[in-house]
């Protein structure tokens, strides 16, 4: 009877550990397992995903999304680099790559769910879908989700949000998976040799981004000279080329002006940005709204104020925040669970 048939499951596999033992664990709960890779680029080999499927006795598709990743991706971390700004390339992918294309193929294939090896949980609780923080905090990917809907939150599955790191490692040995000791990726996939600047220089060519121009300090001293403003980010420190007799950080890239300004560490804090682009799961019922946000994936959760003007977002930090970046995401949690988020645009 249709009641009793196994749920289809579609696994997103890029052949790291994380992935293919989320198919595995699925498989052991009974579900119809089948794997989807994702091609971004020509320079791709699949043959990881491949055996690990061979392995698991599992169909495996290869699902070729390189037009779209180089239009939505691609060409969007480039572009906010021009404009001066910090992109978080994992975000958007989220969002139009893993839980919209790939979403999509998995319906079209006759799946109930896609699953990912993503370190964060979908509870159901008050009658609704929620999406709250990994159980290992150290590991936990919540911040890069936060695009999505309750609506996507019903068809997706995360089974590593329970586990450390860790214990993940430990299951895959045991299940004698084929990339159980395959080291994590630490880059991002489409940078090599994650050379960022290299790759915008090569998709962007001649344009003023990439141009020589002034380092100044907060004054409008001039210090030195950069090699473009889209080469440097808001609190970096390294290959600046300045000699000072106090430690000087990127706290501003003025783009109008082709300018890098920098500053000493203590110019680097605020208690105030403004976010556009916002999308919530579920929004506060009352604006202003006390609530917790981090500003980029690895720091820390922080108490906030939050106004919503329109479209846009005015936040309030209770404590100053380290290098707020235009670009970079600012992410709004309640206790463990993730309300939803949107892209910094000022302080």
């Amino acid at each position: 009877m249709a009641s009793q048939m196994r749920k289809k499951v579609a696994v997103a596999m890029s052949g790291g550990v994380d992935s293919s033992l989320t198919a595995a664990l699925l498989l052991e709960r009974g579900f119809e397992v089948v794997g989807v890779t994702m091609q971004l680029d020509d320079d791709f080999s699949a043959q990881d995903a491949k055996s690990v499927a061979s392995h698991l006795g599992i169909v495996h598709y290869v699902a070729d999304f390189r037009e779209i990743f180089r239009t939505e991706i691609e060409d969007y971390f480039v572009a906010e680099y021009l404009r001066g700004r910090t992109p978080n390339p994992c975000v958007r992918c989220n969002k139009k790559i893993k839980f919209g294309k790939l979403l999509d193929f998995a319906k079209s294939i006759g799946a109930d769910y896609l699953a990912t090896g993503h370190y964060a949980r979908i509870v159901f609780e008050d009658g609704k879908f929620k999406l709250k923080k990994g159980v290992d905090l150290k590991k936990d990917q919540s911040y890069v989700l936060y695009n999505l809907t309750a609506e996507n939150l019903s068809r997706i599955i995360f089974p590593l949000g329970e586990f450390s790191k860790t214990e993940t490692r430990e299951l895959a040995e045991k299940l004698k998976l084929p990339v159980a000791n395959k080291p994590d990726s630490q880059e991002i996939c489409f940078i090599p040799n994650d050379d960022y600047k290299d790759f915008i220089s090569r998709r962007a060519g001649d344009v003023d981004a990439l141009k020589a121009g002034d380092i100044v300090n907060t004054s409008g001293k001039v210090l030195g000279s950069h090699n473009g403003v889209a080469n440097y980010t808001i609190g970096q420190r390294k290959g600046l080329g300045i000699a000072a007799e106090y430690p000087l950080y990127v706290v501003r890239i003025d783009v109008e002006n082709h300018q890098v300004v920098v500053g000493k560490s203590e110019e680097l804090f605020s208690d105030e940005l403004t976010a556009d682009n916002v999308h919530w799961i579920y929004k506060p019922e009352n604006f202003p709204a006390k609530l917790q946000a981090k500003i980029r994936y690895g720091f820390r959760v922080s108490d906030c104020t939050v106004e919503s003007f329109g479209d846009n977002l005015h936040v309030t930090f209770n404590e100053p925040q380290r290098a707020i970046t235009k670009g970079q995401s600012i992410v709004f949690y309640d206790g463990d669970e993730l309300l939803g988020g949107g892209i910094i645009s000022g302080q």
